[in-house]
């Protein structure tokens, strides 16, 4: 049911097929046709403060949601996980719909009801036939407003998150990235984990649940977004009738400020055939001037794993330096935003005796995007991510998932025409001044987990982030 968001803004895929959309859209003027002719966001604010955002492209299905500005940063140590828990929460019965009910009404509209938490954001959402609109809007508002959290459910989902928890241990990348977090943030509330320790998940009750409720599930901290075959009109009227009884935020919801903390954690364990190593130096945060110049910056690093082969050719350096000199396995850069602050750095995993000598391109990698990268470098990453940005936008389910996180992040839907503007914009001189900023002589935090006993130590790791030249 949950799915996790690890925030890494390049998937192997999409990098990979790159190149063919880059064909694709080769003339300027036919991606310029093609920007300018995606369906207009519109956006209307009801009187309770809860907005609601949607595009119509005259699809015959439809995805449509509710994007919660609350995740697991708004929590505190005791009650860590309960973000999440409300989650599983969401579908075992209603006032007026028990879970069968629930499953069954979901099951003959032949709909899919899903939700997932991040660290700043909740949200949940139906993907149906474009008339069974009307009735997901009913079934996501009655879930968020009505649900019954009655005890034996609350025991029962209490065991299915603890299975959970035992999955994502086993998921190594998900490890990484945790502990990436509690190093990076410790202290605050963005190093806490996603599902919470155990012992909270086997301390929550409907007390704790109802609180978080009515602290957070407030009537300004919600975007009923939608896309597909959906008309906007009729999506503000069903949002005023399902959703216009929803209590207004009085005061604006606060930003705990979360410090980054230069540091490392290592977990080590020689039984693991590889090791998986993430570096990050302090981002900086969604509506940050710099944001897209460390987009392209994190671009131009890219991804790539030896089963897709093709290193050796790849315009990438780290890349091509990975597959003629077997350095790693796969490594992906990450440019991860909140609020206020972001992780932007590189996950990869490798043999135990190639930890030194990757990390070294790495960072020499990082140190060549501060001082030396080349126009030609930056022209080409321009390209990717403005390629990239389109084949994520590929279905209801993205479009609409990109309406609801942009709304709670911009207050508006930034148009792809004046995204792709604002990529080209970039210069060489932004990627280097903005690679100085964030990375050059920066404390990075480290995550490393399995056998990682030649992984250099932090001092030296610390040393390597500035050069020094005569």
């Amino acid at each position: 049911m949950a799915l996790r968001v690890l925030g890494v803004t390049q998937n192997m895929r999409s990098f990979m097929r790159g190149v063919d959309m880059i064909k694709r859209y080769k003339s300027a003027a036919t991606l310029q046709k093609t920007l300018l002719n995606i369906p207009a966001t519109q956006v209307t604010k009801l009187d309770n403060g809860l907005r609601v955002a949607s595009e119509d492209s005259g699809a015959s299905t439809a995805t449509v949601g509710l994007w919660i500005d609350a995740g697991s940063r708004s929590e505190n140590e005791k009650n860590n996980g309960v973000a999440h828990f409300l989650e599983h929460m969401a579908f075992k019965g209603t006032a007026k719909r028990s879970q069968t009910d629930l499953e069954l009404e979901v099951e003959n509209l032949g709909a899919h009801l899903n939700a997932y938490t991040s660290r700043e954001q909740t949200v949940f959402y139906a993907k149906c036939l474009s008339k069974d609109v009307p009735k997901a809007v009913e079934i996501l508002a009655d879930i968020i407003q009505n649900s019954k959290l009655g005890e034996a459910e609350i025991a029962r989902e209490r065991s299915v998150i603890l299975r959970e928890m035992q999955e994502v241990e086993s998921n190594l990348q998900e490890v990484v990235f945790d502990h990436l977090h509690a190093t990076a943030y410790q202290g605050t509330p963005l190093g806490q984990t996603i599902l919470g320790p155990t012992k909270n998940i086997q301390s929550i009750g409907k007390a704790d649940l109802t609180d978080y409720i009515q602290t957070h599930y407030k009537a300004s901290r919600i975007v009923l977004a939608a896309a597909g075959g959906v008309k906007h009109d009729d999506l503000v009227k069903l949002a005023c009738s399902s959703l216009g009884g929803l209590e207004a935020s009085v005061l604006p919801a606060e930003v705990t400020p979360c410090r980054f903390t230069g540091s490392e954690v290592r977990v080590r364990d020689d039984s693991l055939p590889l090791a998986h190593v993430a570096i990050a130096v302090e981002g900086c945060g969604w509506t940050d001037q710099d944001n897209i110049p460390l987009m392209v910056a994190n671009t131009l690093v890219g991804a790539w794993d030896r089963s897709q082969g093709g290193g050796a050719n790849n315009a990438s350096n780290l890349a091509r330096a990975s597959a003629e000199d077997n350095l790693c396995h796969s490594f992906q850069s990450f440019n991860t935003c909140y609020k206020d602050t972001g992780l932007w750095g590189i996950y990869f995993v490798c043999d135990p005796l190639q930890c030194e000598d990757m990390l070294f391109n790495v960072q020499t990698e990082w140190m060549r995007l501060c001082t030396m990268v080349t126009e030609a470098e930056v022209e080409r990453a321009k390209n990717l991510l403005k390629t990239n940005m389109l084949l994520q936008l590929d279905g209801t389910t993205p479009i609409c998932e990109d309406i609801g996180r942009q709304i709670l992040c911009y207050n508006r839907r930034i148009p792809l025409h004046e995204l792709e503007q604002r990529i080209d914009a970039v210069s060489v001189g932004n990627v280097r001044d903005v690679a100085m900023k964030y990375i050059y002589d920066r404390c990075p935090a480290v995550a490393a987990v399995g056998p990682v006993e030649n992984l250099p130590d932090y001092n030296r790791i610390r040393s390597s982030m500035y050069w020094l030249r005569v």
